[in-house]
């Protein structure tokens, strides 16, 4: 699975000032037939919503390098770490760096660089496939970046872009190497993250939740759309069948009427455009 959040004001939240951030979090499922996306609406950041709405999880969990998502570790959750995000924070050391062409902060970026380019040699091939290649190709290339990301160790201030670039490599380095154990992980949380800026797009322009209530009722609708069209469906064409079919046929069985079920007729799929 994936995990992501953003921050959400929700206005009538009791006993809190209106502009207290609440927020809205995303959990999908990766590589299975019926992609499932759902959003889960909480007061707050802490690690514990994580854990108690993944309550019987068992498996991978890519999240990005936020320490709450810790708090899921144990023989049931492994975690599962963000190259994209090691490499956004190279990139924007490089970004202000004079020397962009022969800088440490152009060798870290060409890292990263080089493990995505090795993935996307990977996209069609099996799960075991993919171990093989990864444990020949990936596995020398992080064994490398991460020495010389501790010979870089003092040559750079810590609170400089490149000092938080390389600190955040080494502390994540656990869940950075995650990857390498099965060939059906992914090298980023591009997932999850994908799934949240819709999210964050409507929150631009609505800009924030009325009640709790309606907090609630805004993951439920983002859980339905999103879930459709990961499943290839029309979003439109897609409840407007389910509110018929509900109208009609109050005894339909549930399992008739979820994205992924077979009887969603044909004119409800992106294919039938």
């Amino acid at each position: 699975m994936h995990a992501d959040e953003t921050n959400l004001e929700s206005v009538c939240e009791p006993d809190r000032p209106a502009q207290t951030d609440s927020y809205m979090w995303v959990y999908r499922t990766s590589g299975c037939d019926a992609p499932l996306v759902l959003y889960d609406y909480q007061i707050g950041r802490a690690g514990s919503y994580a854990k108690t709405y993944l309550q019987g999880f068992k498996g991978y969990l890519h999240t990005d390098g936020w320490g709450g998502y810790h708090q899921l570790e144990d023989n049931r959750v492994t975690l599962c770490g963000c190259w994209a995000h090691a490499r956004r924070k190279f990139n924007e050391a490089l970004a202000v760096c004079a020397d962009k062409a022969n800088s440490p902060e152009a060798k870290g970026e060409a890292f990263c660089n080089a493990l995505f380019e090795i993935e996307r040699t990977e996209t069609k091939m099996s799960a075991s496939e993919r171990y093989d290649l990864r444990q020949k190709e990936s596995k020398p290339l992080t064994e490398e970046f991460f020495a010389w990301a501790a010979q870089q160790t003092g040559k750079s201030l810590p609170q400089s872009l490149l000092g938080k670039a390389l600190t955040y490599a080494q502390n994540q380095k656990k869940y950075l190497l995650t990857f390498l154990e099965d060939g059906r992980l992914e090298l980023s949380n591009n997932r999850a993250e994908r799934l949240i800026r819709p999210f964050v797009i409507g929150r631009k322009n609505w800009l924030f939740c009325n009640t709790p209530a309606g907090a609630r009722s805004s993951a439920v609708i983002y859980s339905i759309v999103e879930t459709a069209k990961e499943n290839g469906l029309i979003p439109y064409a897609y409840l407007e069948y389910v509110i018929e079919q509900i109208q009609r046929y109050k005894t339909e069985p549930i399992e008739a009427l979820l994205p992924w079920a077979v009887e969603i007729p044909q004119s409800c799929r992106l294919s039938h455009k």
